[in-house]
Formats: C-alpha cells, sequence, structure tokens
C-alpha cells in the first residue's frame, strides 16, 4: 500500500473513533513515515498545478492525526522540558544542503521542510506541515504557521507572520510564490496567495477581508495578490458614515497593488547581496 492510502485508511479509523491510547506500533509507523515524508518536500499540502495550486486533503488529515492519535509528553531541549505531541525536527540534514538557522532560538518543528541554501535567524519558528523553498530567508521574529507553502529565494522580513491553515482540511494554506519579498511586520493570513516576485512593504496585512485595489489590471481582488506587484497598505473611505461619536468619516484598510518600481527591484537585490554574505 502506498503512504497515501495509509493515512486514509488510518483517518477512516480515526473518524470511526480510534484513540492515541489503542494506537498500535504499525499506526505510529505510519505516522513516523508521514512525518519523515513530509520533511524530505516528497509530500506537501499544497502544491501548484500549472497556474494554480491544488490542496492535498490527505496530507492535511495526516497532520491532523499526528495531533489526534500522540500522547503530549515531556521533552527536552537544551535545559528546558516542554511538553507537546511532537518533537521537534532533527537539523543534521539542513547544513549538508548549505542551509544556516543560527542558535538559540531557531525552532523547526517536526513534519517541516527547509530547502537548500535557505537561512533561519533567530528567534523564529517553522510549524509542521509548513514547507520552505530553496533559497529563502526567516527572519527574527518571523513565524511561518502550519501548512503554509513558501517558494524559493523569498525574503520574509522580520517580525512577519504567515498563518497557518491545517483545519478545514480542504481550505488552502497560505502560499507565497518564488521570489517574493516581505517587509518587516507583514502579516499574511486564512488561505491568502501571494503572487510570484511581488514586493509588499512593510506592515502590511494581507487576507481575504481584505481588498486589494490592483491598478495595473484596474480591478479589485480578494484573496490573492497578481504576481509582479509592488504592493503597501492605503486606507479607504469605509460604508460607515459620520457620527455622533467622531467627527468626519471612518476609514478602513486596504492593499493597493501596482507595477514595481526600478528603483524597488534594486533595493530588493541589495538585500539579497547582504543576506548572501
Amino acid at each position: 500500500m502506498s503512504l497515501q492510502s495509509d493515512v486514509e485508511a488510518l483517518w477512516q479509523r480515526y473518524d470511526d473513533g480510534l484513540t492515541a491510547a489503542e494506537a498500535d506500533s504499525d499506526d505510529r509507523a505510519t505516522l513516523e513515515r508521514f512525518l519523515q515524508a513530509l520533511e524530505a518536500g516528497d509530500v506537501r499540502a499544497a502544491e501548484p498545478d500549472g497556474d494554480d495550486w491544488t490542496v492535498n486533503e490527505w496530507v492535511k488529515r495526516g497532520i491532523v492525526l499526528n495531533f489526534g492519535l500522540r500522547e503530549t509528553e515531556p521533552r527536552e531541549y537544551g535545559d528546558v522540558t516542554y511538553h507537546d505531541v511532537l518533537p521537534l525536527r532533527e537539523t543534521d540534514d539542513l547544513g549538508e544542503r548549505g542551509t544556516r538557522n543560527t542558535p538559540d532560538g531557531t525552532v523547526i518543528r517536526r513534519g517541516a521542510y527547509v530547502g537548500s541554501d535557505a537561512i533561519m535567524m533567530s528567534p523564529s519558528f517553522v510549524n509542521v506541515g509548513a514547507h520552505v523553498g530553496d533559497g529563502t530567508l526567516i527572519d527574527s521574529s518571523d513565524t511561518v504557521g502550519s501548512c503554509a507553502q513558501i517558494g524559493s529565494n523569498v525574503k520574509l522580513g522580520a517580525n512577519t507572520l504567515i498563518g497557518g491553515v491545517l483545519e478545514p482540511v480542504e481550505d488552502s494554506p497560505v502560499i507565497v510564490e518564488d521570489g517574493v519579498s516581505l517587509g518587516a511586520g507583514c502579516r499574511v493570513t486564512s488561505g491568502f496567495r501571494v503572487g510570484e516576485n511581488s514586493i509588499v512593504g512593510e506592515n502590511t496585512l494581507l487576507t481575504p477581508r481584505i481588498p486589494v485595489y490592483d491598478l495595473v489590471e484596474e480591478e479589485v481582488v480578494y484573496g490573492e495578490l497578481p504576481a509582479n506587484r509592488r504592493a503597501f497598505t492605503r486606507f479607504v473611505e469605509s460604508s460607515v458614515s459620520e457620527h455622533d461619536l467622531f467627527d468626519g468619516g471612518a476609514y478602513k484598510p486596504a492593499v493597493v497593488a501596482t507595477h514595481i518600481e526600478e528603483e524597488t527591484l534594486e533595493a530588493a537585490e541589495k538585500e539579497a547581496i547582504l543576506r548572501d554574505n
């Protein structure tokens, strides 16, 4: 049987009431093989499908199983005892592939993939099911949530949050495509997709509830930033009119997307040079 069929069969038993206490050695072996496949990049919660992305529901079910069919245990990290269902990921393979992770706070949970020639600065955290591509920078105080798909040669500025989407299993995770640069303090949540080679200004919130005013195609889109855009936050007039409690109109956040200017590209290239050295 394939790993997918084993996971789907185990999911059916879990859905029928199987508990962590009842799981046997074969069940635990399936869970372990699944985590190893995630860490090797052999399976992903979502993957490119032409110009779109396909969500692999069975992979997200496998992650849920690793929480539902494991007991919380005391574990050691340095001199600290913590309690979790999953241990931290072994990182011996990272150095072999040219990936750097600085000490005292780069945390990679089991079931996460980090590619070659990537950089993880402390403190930062990559959660289970996340996939981080080759040459990507995860800067200080960054969080990459469960199942998030981060492309190759991406720059996550300091204090950036990439949200996790684990359940419902059919929902798309957050996707940041190849070559994207996110400024410091950005937030990308709720299955939002950032198109390749886009450059996003600092402290920008990207979420399906906030409209993206795409000035290139002259349209308003939700849930995605098209490829090859420069994006930043602006405030637009809200439907809330003047009120006795405050003077003037009300405003709501929006994202403006336009062409990438040459000086913006040059600044991003300079940052890439500094990162590589």
